[in-house]
C-alpha cells in the first residue's frame, strides 16, 4: 500500500487537432456512392413532379416540363390541388406520417432525436407524395422533399452497412445535401446548409464526406439538368449609398420573415382545432390553393420562372404584388395543413418580391440587386442560416458583384430575427413536439482539455501482494475515501479493486491480485484522450473514476481521472462567459457576474 506522486513521462505523445481515424476513408467512399444515388433521387423527384403536373392539369402521361399556369381547366382548377391534398393525406394516414411537412425539420428531428435512422417507407413515399402535391399545383419547391429523400437514402445505406449512429448521421446529411445540390446546382451552399442546420458539429469526420457527396452531385448535375446557374444575373457594382439601403433592406427582410413564421404556426394551430382527422387537412388546404391558383395561375407549382422574372425586373409592380400576396397565402395555408412540400422556392419568391417592392426607395443599387439581397435576407431569417443564404444566392445567380450587399443585408436580417423570434420556422415544429434544438455551436469545454491535464497524480494504490484482510481494513473500512483503488505490481496496473469485489470472498489466505478480473484495454484511459471521450467512457461503464496508463502495452499507471475532475473545464467556461473583468491596471472595483 502506498500513497505516491506519480511523475509524468517526459515525452508526451503528440495530440491531434482533429479526432479522425481510418474509418473516415470508408465513410468518405460510401459518401461518393450516396452522391450518385441522391442525384438519381433528384431526377426521379423532378420527373414525378412533371408527370403529375401533366396528368392533373393536362390529362396526359408525359414528362414534359410544363407550368400549371398554362392549364385550360377554368374554374375546375380549384379542385385539382384539393384532390392532390386528399391523396397525400391518405398516403400519410395509411403509409407513414413522416412524409408530412417540408422536410428539413423532419431531417433535424431524425438526426437529433432519432439516431439518424429513417425507414424505407419514407424513402419511397416522400418523393411520391411531394410529386403529387407539387404536381397538383402545390406552391412548393422540390428542395425540402429531396432533402428528406436524399437523407433517407443515406440513412438506409448506413443501416445496411451496420455503421454507428454518428456515421449514419454523416451519411444522412450527405444524401440530403447532395440532393439539394442536384436540384439547385449550389454545392458549397449545400455544405454550409449541412453545417448550419443538419450536422450540429464542424468536424472532418462529417464535413469531408458531406462535401464529397455534394461535389459528386455537382459534377453530375449538368448531365441531368443542364449547366449554368438557375437564375443567371449580373448587377452593377453598388455605390456607397448602398450601405444604408442594405441595413434597411435587412430590417425589412427580418420583419417579413418574422411575420411569415408567426402566421404559419397560427394557421397550423387553426387546423389543429378543426373537428376533423389530420388526414383531411391537406385536402382543405388544397381548396385554398385551388382558389388562389384560379385567381393567380402563376402562383401554382414551384414558380422558378416567377423568381427569374422578379430578379430580372420583368414584372409590373401591381401584378407582382397581387401574385405575391396570393402566393404567400396559399403557401402558408398549404404548409400549415401538414401536406408535403418545401419552403425554399416560395421563400425565394417572396423575398425577391419584397426587393422589387422596396427598390424605388433604396438608393445605391439596381432593382435586381435589391431583389437578390432581399431574397437572401428573408431566406437567412427563416432558416436561421446566414452563411447558407449568402452563398446560396451567389450560387443561384453567379452575381459576384452582389457579395458585399448580400453580406450586410443577410447579417442585419439574421440579427433581427434572432433577437425577435425564440425559434425559426425550422425548429418551431420540433419544439411543438416537446423537443428543444439548441442552434449555437461552440467547442465543447471537454474537447479543449485532455486526460493528462485533468487527472490526479496523487495516487493511493494497493500492492498486488497485499493481503485482502489488510487491504479491507486500511482502505475499505469506515474511513474509506474512494469506492475503488488501483492495484499495481512494480508500477504496472493490474486492475481496480472495488468494494463490491469483497462480497462473498474470504478475507484470509488471499492477496489483492487474486480478486481482480482480467483487465481489458477499455477499462483504462490514455493521457492523450480528450476529456469528452473520458466522460463518455465513465458514463458507459457506470463508474466514477478510471486509471490512466502510459499505453496499453506497458500499463504503467500515471494517474486517475474521476468525475469531479471533469467539472473543472465546464467551470472555467462558465467563468469566461459570466465574469466581467476590469481593465488591466485599473484600480477601480472588480467586475462581477
Amino acid at each position: 500500500m502506498s500513497t505516491a506522486h506519480v511523475r509524468q513521462p517526459r515525452k508526451r505523445p503528440h495530440k491531434r487537432d482533429y479526432g479522425v481515424d481510418c474509418r473516415l476513408l470508408m465513410v468518405a467512399g460510401v459518401a461518393l456512392l450516396i452522391g450518385v444515388c441522391s442525384t438519381g433521387a433528384a431526377v426521379l423527384l423532378v420527373n414525378l413532379i412533371r408527370l403529375f403536373t401533366n396528368l392533373f392539369f393536362f390529362g396526359t402521361l408525359s414528362l414534359a416540363d410544363r407550368s400549371p399556369a398554362q392549364h385550360t381547366l377554368g374554374a375546375w382548377v380549384v379542385l385539382v390541388p384539393a384532390l392532390g391534398g386528399l391523396i397525400v393525406g391518405l398516403m400519410a394516414r395509411y403509409g407513414s406520417e413522416r412524409i408530412r411537412g417540408h422536410g428539413i425539420p423532419e431531417a433535424m428531428e431524425a438526426i437529433l432525436f432519432g439516431r439518424s435512422a429513417m425507414s424505407p417507407k419514407v424513402a419511397v413515399l416522400k418523393p411520391l407524395s411531394s410529386g403529387v402535391v407539387i404536381g397538383s399545383g402545390g406552391p412548393f419547391g422540390a428542395e425540402g422533399p429531396i432533402i428528406m429523400t436524399g437523407g433517407s437514402v443515406g440513412s438506409l445505406i448506413a443501416q445496411y452497412l451496420h455503421l454507428t449512429a454518428a456515421e449514419r448521421k454523416t451519411l444522412l446529411v450527405a444524401g440530403a445535401c447532395a440532393g439539394m445540390t442536384a436540384i439547385f446546382g449550389t454545392p458549397v451552399a449545400a455544405v454550409l446548409l449541412a453545417v448550419e442546420l443538419l450536422l450540429f458539429e464542424l468536424r472532418p469526420r462529417s464535413l469531408l464526406p458531406v462535401a464529397l457527396a455534394c461535389a459528386v452531385a455537382g459534377f453530375l448535375r449538368p448531365w441531368v439538368f443542364g449547366a449554368g446557374p438557375l437564375f443567371p444575373l449580373q448587377t452593377p457594382v453598388p455605390g456607397t449609398m448602398a450601405l444604408g439601403s442594405c441595413v434597411l433592406a435587412g430590417l425589412l427582410c427580418g420583419v417579413l420573415a418574422s411575420v411569415l413564421t408567426l402566421a404559419l404556426y397560427r394557421i397550423e394551430d387553426g387546423f389543429s382545432k378543426l373537428p376533423l382527422h389530420w388526414m383531411w387537412w391537406p385536402a382543405l388546404g388544397g381548396l385554398v390553393v385551388g382558389v388562389g391558383g384560379w385567381l393567380q395561375p402563376r402562383a401554382l407549382g414551384v414558380g422558378y420562372d416567377v423568381i427569374g422574372d422578379l430578379l430580372n425586373h420583368r414584372l409590373v409592380l401591381e401584378a407582382a404584388l397581387a401574385l405575391l400576396a396570393v402566393k404567400a397565402v396559399i403557401w402558408l395555408v398549404a404548409l400549415g395543413s401538414g401536406t408535403s412540400g418545401g419552403v425554399l422556392a416560395p421563400v425565394l419568391m417572396l423575398g425577391a418580391g419584397l426587393g422589387l417592392v422596396v427598390a424605388p426607395w433604396l438608393p445605391g443599387g439596381s432593382p435586381s440587386l435589391w431583389a437578390l439581397v432581399c431574397m437572401a435576407g428573408v431566406l437567412a431569417s427563416l432558416l436561421g442560416a446566414p452563411l447558407t443564404a449568402i452563398v446560396f444566392a451567389l450560387g443561384l445567380t453567379h452575381d459576384t458583384a452582389a457579395l458585399l450587399p448580400l453580406l450586410l443585408t443577410v447579417t442585419v436580417a439574421y440579427g433581427f430575427t434572432t433577437l425577435v423570434l425564440r425559434r425559426s420556422i425550422m425548429t418551431e415544429k420540433i419544439a411543438r413536439r416537446g423537443l428543444h434544438v439548441w442552434r449555437e455551436y461552440g467547442v465543447d469545454p471537454l474537447e479543449r482539455q485532455h486526460v493528462d491535464e485533468l487527472m490526479s497524480t496523487q495516487l493511493v494504490t494497493l500492492g498486488a501482494d497485499v493481503p485482502v484482510r489488510e487491504a479491507w481494513a486500511s482502505h475499505f473500512g469506515q474511513g474509506q475515501r474512494h469506492r475503488a483503488y488501483p492495484v499495481v505490481r512494480e508500477g504496472r496496473l493490474l486492475g481496480m479493486l472495488d468494494r463490491g469485489d469483497f462480497e462473498g470472498v474470504s478475507l484470509d489466505g488471499q492477496c489483492c491480485a487474486d480478486l481482480l478480473p482480467p483487465l481489458e484495454p477499455g477499462l483504462v484511459l490514455l493521457p492523450s484522450e480528450t476529456a469528452r471521450s473520458a466522460a463518455g467512457r465513465l458514463s458507459s461503464l457506470n463508474v466514477s473514476r478510471l486509471p490512466v496508463v502510459t499505453d496499453t502495452e506497458s500499463m504503467r499507471l500515471v494517474g486517475l481521472l474521476a468525475l469531479p475532475d471533469l467539472i473543472a473545464p465546464a467551470g472555467r467556461a462558465w467563468q469566461e462567459e459570466a465574469h466581467r473583468e476590469r481593465l488591466r491596471g485599473s484600480r477601480g472595483p472588480r467586475g462581477g457576474v
